[in-house]
């Protein structure tokens, strides 16, 4: 996931556009009240009748009665582990409330989560913007249907096991809340907002994660987030609207219309009353524009189908069925699993660039992914050297040459874009035009296709890149990556 240069801010979102009629009825939720966590009931043990008298005619041998089916052994066991681990398989069942004039977005989900980090873990760290961004209020935590004490700490919800969960075991939690969307646009409030007549909804769905601080002095990415083989959002609106999300639609019942995806490190909406859509197909990928009226559809779609076809010849398949471009409130350009938000009023002169950079996302972020705080540069530096060799916009920096290798968090807000973007992006470019674009473009690919799905460091593609040439690059990385060299 990541925010894209200030310059860039136009809107186009991948959203079924249907309008409602006036004075519909909303479906309202009742204020949702904590829910009690339901005490089983002792089985019952039948009681024999009577005893008969010797001179009573003999009855039948009493039957014994059903044997209650045994309620399944918890996978939660005595103890403590003191820690937790991004190397958990976790899929996601949810249902969420989005209503257009409260701007509530009410959030129940349930995680079936199995340990696979070789050790036992005692707590899951949950991330979620809503924390920080949605005045998050949390209505019910669960273990296995038991209610637990979680605590939220930035944009983080802590969830304690009560025990451990053993490497290998498999557990249940739920987490429901309820937040508010925000009506501006200004900081971060761009990624979980109403404004411009849609909804943007980022890193709402509470993820596995591990603590991460949100506050930066830039537009970087937050977030660290593994993939789920499996995530299933219903979502009911309070009128029919348009949803431009990650994922297939695979059932649509009016304001209740339910999303699938697979192999995905986060699951996007967005939402308009007034969203319109068309689409194309590129290779066997349909590629599928939400808009407003007036937002410059047929441009977005010809960038996106282009993207898509150059990217895929460079780095090798795309990996989802639908590819959603969808006209976002504004802000900044941003990429989610199979979805891309082009911004409310992005210049027409930067919109072919913004849509080939987060397409780029689709491989760098989605397919590999990477701890986006911490080593911005894996994704960053990639994508945006894919976009700017595709559209042949290489340029120079505005700012001093600096490291490459700092978390977000080292970066200021003038220069981060032009570092680690700008720079980052020519030093692949360098190493490109040394080692040959065949030889390139073939280790990246390789290097994708051994990260896949997972959580790479930056070293790993910097030395993928040094191992599939004769000149030695290490010599001039050090500079640039003292962490590493």
């Amino acid at each position: 996931m990541r925010s894209r240069p200030a310059l860039a801010t136009l809107g186009i979102l991948l959203a079924i556009a249907i309008g409602v009629p006036a004075g519909a009825d909303l479906l309202a939720r009742p204020a949702a009240t904590p829910i009690a966590t339901a005490t089983p009931t002792p089985a019952l043990t039948a009681t024999p009748s009577s005893r008969p008298s010797p001179t009573a005619a003999p009855t039948p041998t009493p039957t014994s009665p059903p044997t209650p089916t045994p309620t399944p052994a918890s996978a939660i066991v005595p103890g403590t582990a003191d820690r937790s681990s991004l190397d958990l398989d976790a899929t996601y069942d949810v249902d969420v409330r989005i209503e257009w004039e409260s701007r509530l977005l009410a959030v129940d989900s349930t995680m079936a989560v199995t340990n696979a980090s070789g050790g036992p873990i005692d707590r899951l760290e949950l991330n979620t913007i809503a924390a920080r961004l949605g005045d998050m209020t949390l209505e019910a935590v669960e273990v296995e249907d038991r209610a637990i004490e979680a605590s939220v700490d930035d944009q983080t919800i802590v969830v304690p096991l009560g025990g451990i969960l053993p490497d290998g075991a498999t557990t249940t939690v739920r987490v429901a809340y309820r937040s508010t969307l925000r009506t501006s646009l200004g900081g971060s409030s761009w990624m979980f907002t109403r404004a411009n007549g849609i909804v943007n909804a980022y890193r709402w769905l509470p993820w596995v994660s591990r603590p991460v601080p949100f506050d930066r002095p830039n537009h970087g990415d937050p977030f660290v987030t593994p993939v789920s083989p499996s995530v299933t959002v219903r979502i009911t609106t309070d009128r029919r609207m348009g949803l431009a999300t990650t994922g297939e639609r695979i059932e649509d019942g009016g304001l209740t219309q339910t999303f699938r995806a697979t192999d995905v490190r986060d699951f996007v909406i967005t939402a308009s009353p007034t969203y319109r859509s068309t689409s194309a197909k590129e290779g066997d990928t349909t590629v599928r524009v939400f808009y407003r009226p007036g937002a410059p559809a047929s441009a977005m779609l010809r960038a996106a189908r282009d993207a898509l076809r150059e990217t895929e010849a460079l780095v090798g398949p795309y990996p989802y069925p639908v590819f959603n471009v969808a006209q976002s409130a504004g802000g900044y350009g941003m990429e989610g699993p199979g979805i891309i938000w082009i911004p409310t009023g992005v210049r027409s002169g930067n919109l072919r660039y913004l849509v080939h950079h987060e397409t780029a996302h689709q491989w760098f972020y989605g397919i590999v992914g990477g701890d986006q705080a911490a080593e911005p540069f894996t994704d960053e530096a990639a994508a945006e050297l894919l976009a700017r060799y595709i559209l042949g916009s290489r340029r120079a920096s505005r700012c001093a040459a600096g490291r490459l290798d700092l978390p977000i968090y080292d970066y200021s807000s003038g220069c981060y874009y032009e570092i680690v973007y700008i720079q980052g992006s020519n030093v692949l470019d360098d190493i490109r035009r040394d080692m040959g674009t065949s030889r390139f473009f073939a280790a990246l690919r390789g290097w994708v296709d051994e990260y896949r799905y997972e959580i790479a460091p930056t070293r790993s593609l910097l030395d993928a890149l040094n191992a599939a040439t004769d000149r030695e690059i290490a010599p001039r990385l050090k500079p640039r990556f003292p962490r590493f060299y």
